[in-house]
């Protein structure tokens, strides 16, 4: 069976650079390698076209020599099979080093951490600086996180010297790795801390205030820099997220920058109108109901809401009011009341929203086809 042109196999023209020849092929060795491809010959197949592909256009003489004269000038010469001089193991460790060893290389950053705050309403709306215990992993105290013994000094890793990076043979190619022994460090302790084992970390509870400014909300988050788990000898710490959640309030539910709440008041007042003390977060203050008040009126107190996070004018209070039905009346009370409904009975400009719905539900009954 005849070869299929390189340059076709690679995706590339025929005056590709040494570059676009190199980025083609990592694209189709990371697609059909066999190790990403376990049990699929096809996958298999492509592979090594690929890969035989690569070997002569990579090869500035091969190239040439198959320019002129196809698959016999690439094999002429003792070019076939013995990559003309190339280092193969330089060719494939530059392409899959990412793939199959793509590791670290220094000390890790900490890890962030979040804590879950819960805090009242009032604290929320008005801010508070409030203590929290964080058990975390810290820089240990005897060596100042570099984890090692005081006046020690790390020693250049002997199996990467000091790359950080090995380079293992898997079959017909090698790759690079993390190297096991420095964790990609390049240096290796000899002489460990007692009290952190050469870790450098150590657990640790300890306290920090956080700051809850004024406005937030359930989900808001507050970064405290550099204040999660210790990285590494020679790395930064990580970050610490407070995320806050507020109780729900006895009286007052939010929405947004408005708190509202509901003003139970009798019907005595609802119809002759009179001043209510309605609670705020800022404390007392006087509401004027006026007469004929209707069930589910809704006052807006301004300004006596929340203030927004991130600046801005401060909601207002909602305050709708219930009219209370009177319960477990005397006899006397039921007496008055009645007295007082047939006074009322003589005329319909006493209840106007009555009248009007009892109308409108007498005429959908008149139209109603059975």
């Amino acid at each position: 069976m005849s070869k299929r042109d390189y340059y076709e196999i690679l995706g590339v023209s025929r005056n590709a650079s040494d570059e676009e020849i190199k980025k083609s092929f990592r694209r189709l060795a990371m697609k059909f390698h066999p190790d990403r491809n376990p049990n699929d010959k096809v996958s298999e197949d492509k592979f090594k076209e690929a890969r035989e592909a690569y070997e002569v256009l990579s090869d500035g003489r091969r190239r040439s020599a198959y320019d002129q004269f196809g698959h016999a000038g690439a094999e002429a010469g003792g070019f076939a099979g013995g990559m003309g001089g190339m280092n193969f193991s330089d060719i494939f460790g530059d392409i899959f080093g990412d793939i199959f060893g793509g590791g670290r290389a220094g000390p890790q950053r900490g890890a962030d951490l979040r804590y879950n705050l819960e805090i009242t309403l009032e604290d929320a709306v008005f801010g508070k600086t409030i203590e929290i215990t964080v058990p975390t992993l810290v820089a240990c105290g005897d060596c100042h996180g570099s984890g090692m013994k005081k006046g020690a000094a790390p020693v250049t890793c002997t199996d990467c010297d000091g790359h950080g990076q090995v380079r293992i043979q898997q079959g017909f190619f090698s790759v690079q790795q993390t190297c096991p022994t420095c964790q990609g460090r390049g240096r290796v302790i000899v002489d460990p801390c007692l009290s952190c084992r050469g870790h450098g970390r150590r657990k640790q509870t300890k306290k920090l205030s956080v700051k809850i400014p004024p406005g937030v909300d359930t989900g808001d988050r507050i970064r405290l820099n550099s204040e999660g788990e210790a990285g590494e000898p020679g790395a930064m710490s990580g970050d610490l997220y407070v995320q806050i959640s507020v109780k729900q309030h006895d009286l007052f539910e939010r929405d947004g920058t408005h708190l509202h709440c509901e003003v139970p008041i009798s019907f005595i007042i609802a119809t002759l109108g009179g001043e209510l003390d309605v609670p705020t977060l800022n404390g007392r203050v006087k509401l004027k109901v006026p007469a004929e008040t209707q069930s589910g009126k809704v006052f807006r107190l301004k300004g006596m809401g929340v203030p927004p996070v991130r600046g801005g004018a401060t909601g207002d209070l909602m305050c709708k009011v219930a009219v209370e039905t009177p319960v477990n009346l005397t006899h006397k009370q039921k007496d008055l009341l009645r007295q007082f409904e047939k006074t009322m009975s003589a005329d319909n400009k006493h209840n106007p929203r009555s009248t009007s719905w009892f109308a409108r539900a007498k005429k959908f009954f008149e139209e109603m086809k059975f």
